[in-house]
């Protein structure tokens, strides 16, 4: 969604509300119709449209249809047979791109978000006008202060040094005199928590929906937050990216004031902690279990099972004061055996090792805030674990930075400046039409026994949609009230204005454990300025921001086949994802239950380990590596059925509204067949190898090219559509389906 983060070696904002509260299934690791006057054969008719020299099929020769035609045709590879390998036909000529140095890949995804991303600076680089509310003012200010580079230099790191020392002083930068017997992890956490660092490093903590209750809000905790993927501590010291963290860790030491032997000394016992918090934690392909993950208790039953650790401080310290608590308050604990490991190895290791790793990682949550020496050395270990030479440009992290603090408020103002108001009634039409979709596939799955399937029936109507924009975003005095009490002086420090903003977003997700719970509040679907697709489980719900709606995945000036094969591809996408194998074990009402019949969980559960095994035997021969079948089977499964829904709806359009004219340049393909090419296109994408190695490793989706080949093999229309040989690469023998 955004340039490269790392999460880890950045303050924790905690303003982006919508993620906080409701857990959301991403489109990315993790897109209507023209209306216009018709003929009798429900064709477009007008100057634009001409036959062809059979006088059966027409050509599309308006501007919107040209301009499809023209971006694929710079796409597709038409020297590829289709039925060899779809992904190249439709992206061959957009894969061999040239990647610039500030990127780590190009998507479809990306070239619109840069377009965005011209327009979000529009917004914050303004100057403050009397009519701007004051969280827009706020994100300004963030942008000047941002840019500001020769005040940035002069304050140099120093206040986060003297912040270190507050906080207790970090003994690699202390030495002999940093006073051992005042230590306290605990204390340390705590301080991080009135300072506005994150709490997650040891033990990941948040105010989540209680997934068998979702009624009511819950505290939650976690494996803790590390910097390193567990796929890559696991393998140990010698790991590439292990390797280059170490470094980097040595490298941000030195600048902060130590001796870099010394560093490299005490460094490598923090690295050789937060592996040994690595080695504790769950592996990503047994998180896939929601009911695994959910394990209640009381705190006065935290204690008793994990008793070093006091819980009811631990709680109290963090929580706002304004919430009331008892030795009676409900937990959800995710991986009680890392709690249980986590007390011996904080029991067993010295405390001058705990205190240099979590003030390690204070310290690096502040380098992309610091003098270009850290940025540096920060750009370093970019480059090394995803390729890219370069940072994007100042204004791009400045501009992304103001908006982020202040979502919902900017969003608004992209709403009103940029957003073509008629795509959100377009794309509910298509959202429509496809839902009727799952219904059928649903209603005539033979797998299903009866009482399951009214139970499904229920859930893929109770599904609510959010499209575009809630209409709350465009009241100023909403926006207002919610960010109450947030401030972003002009004449402060970007430093101080990072920490205003993460303290502000602490206390208010924090804060929200007694609020009730509004599946539709407009304050959870309040981001359209990004380009992705949604499904929450805890709402049952699917998101559409207006981001997504324009570009490759959407245009009203194009004929519907281009619409449903891109936009109505991601919308069963995010359909399914109700059906995949975690959100399938939520309700109608987005509750946690097993509402499966036996029998019939056992037929679902053997189609899903096709699809794993399908997956897991396809081999990216760019980085030559296998994908992980398990990990990215919920994204394979809603892929599979998305196109699924998205073409059976079409088809049904088509069969009621006529077919439509062809492009100039691709009349040789039939509407159908630019259905496909539209599905495919939206993921053409290039990526450099040390990205799509991570990727790969760590990511819950399957490269692009598997997101096109994987789906439309499965499917026997795609076969006859492109006539393809039963037993080639896009019609194989073996066809996995769930949906």
């Amino acid at each position: 969604m955004m340039a490269v983060t790392i999460r880890t070696i950045l303050v924790a904002l905690l303003i982006d509300i919508a993620e906080a509260y409701v857990v959301h299934r991403s489109l990315r690791d993790d897109l209507p119709q023209h209306e216009e006057l018709k003929g009798p054969s429900g064709l477009p008719q007008g100057k634009n449209c001409t036959a062809d020299a059979a006088g059966a099929n027409q050509v599309c020769y308006k501007t919107g249809c040209i301009h499809t035609a023209s971006e694929l045709l710079k796409n597709m590879d038409t020297s590829t047979e289709p039925c060899d390998d779809f992904y190249q036909f439709a992206c061959g000529q957009f894969r061999r791109k040239f990647i610039p140095d500030d990127k780590t890949g190009l998507s479809m995804f990306s070239v619109i978000g840069d377009e965005l991303q011209e327009q979000l600076r529009m917004i914050v680089d303004e100057p403050v006008k009397d009519s701007d509310i004051r969280p827009i003012v706020n994100a300004k200010n963030m942008y000047k202060l941002c840019m500001n580079e020769s005040e940035i230099e002069r304050i140099g790191s120093t206040p986060v040094k003297q912040l270190l020392k507050k906080l207790g002083g970090w003994p690699l930068l202390e030495g002999s005199s940093w006073d051992m017997g005042s230590f306290s992890w605990l204390k340390t956490v705590y301080d991080f928590r009135k300072e506005g660092f994150s709490v997650d490093y040891l033990i990941d903590f948040a105010i989540s929906i209680d997934s068998k209750n979702n009624s009511l809000r819950v505290i939650e905790i976690d494996q803790g937050a590390i910097a390193v993927a567990r796929d890559y501590f696991v393998k140990g010291l010698d790991h590439p990216r292990v390797k280059a963290y170490f470094e980097y860790m040595i490298d941000i030491s030195e600048l902060f004031g130590a001796d870099r032997s010394v560093a490299k000394e005490e460094m490598m016992k923090s690295l050789e902690f937060e592996m040994a918090l690595a080695n504790m934690s769950l592996p990503s392909e047994e998180r896939r279990d929601p009911e695994k993950l959910y394990n209640r208790m009381t705190i006065g039953e935290m204690q008793i099972k994990f008793p070093t650790i006091p819980w009811f401080e631990y709680f109290r310290n963090i929580l706002p004061s304004k919430i009331e608590l008892t030795t009676e308050e409900p937990v959800i604990v995710g991986v009680p055996t890392y709690v249980t490991q986590l007390e011996q190895l904080l029991q067993h290791t010295e405390k001058r090792v705990i205190a240099n790793y979590l003030m390690w990682r204070a310290a690096a949550s502040t380098v992309s805030y610091l003098p270009e020496a850290f940025r540096k050395k920060q750009l370093k270990y970019i480059t090394a674990i995803t390729g890219s030479t370069e940072r994007e440009a100042r204004w791009k992290e400045c501009s992304a930075q103001a908006a982020r603090i202040v979502s919902l408020a900017t969003g608004s103002l992209y709403v009103r400046k940029f957003f073509k108001e008629n795509a959100k009634k377009k794309a509910l039409e298509l959202v429509n039409n496809i839902r009727l979709e799952m219904y059928d596939i649903i209603q005539n799955v033979d797998w299903m026994d009866e009482e399951t399937r009214v139970a499904a029936l229920e859930k893929a109507h109770a599904m609510t949609a959010h499209i575009a924009y809630p209409d709350e975003l465009l009241d100023n005095a909403k926006l207002t009230e919610f960010y109450d009490g947030l401030e972003v002086n002009a004449d402060g420090s970007y430093l101080d204005g990072i920490y205003n903003t993460t303290k502000w977003g602490q206390e208010y997700n924090f804060g929200r454990l007694r609020d009730p719970v509004n599946k539709t509040d407009w304050r959870t679907h309040g981001r359209p300025q990004i380009v992705n697709a949604f499904y929450s489980p805890t709402e049952n719900s699917i998101q559409f921001p207006a981001g997504i709606l324009q570009g490759a995945f959407f245009s009203e000036d194009r004929p519907n086949y281009m619409n449903y094969g891109a936009i109505g591809f991601v919308i069963g996408h995010e359909i399914t994802h109700g059906f995949d194998d975690q959100g399938r074990t939520f309700d109608k009402e987005g509750n946690l239950r097993d509402w499966w019949h036996e029998e019939t969980k056992e037929k679902y559960l053997e189609k899903a380990k096709c699809i794993i095994e399908q997956y897991g035997n396809f081999t990216d021969t760019q980085v030559n590596m296998k994908l992980n079948g398990i990990n990215t089977q919920g994204e394979n499964i809603a892929d599979n059925g998305g196109i699924k829904e998205a073409y059976r709806a079409y088809v049904k359009w088509a069969t009621a509204n006529g077919e439509e004219a062809r492009l100039p340049g691709l009349q040789q393909f039939t509407p159908r067949q630019l259905f496909w090419v539209s599905a495919a296109s939206t993921w053409c994408s290039t990526y450099r190898d040390e990205t799509l190695k991570n990727r790969i490793t760590t990511g819950v989706h399957s490269p692009a090219e598997f997101r096109v080949i994987g789906p439309m093999s499965n499917m026997p229309e795609f076969a006859k559509d492109f006539n393809c040989p039963l037993g080639s690469k896009m019609n194989p023998l073996k066809k996995c389906t769930v949906w």
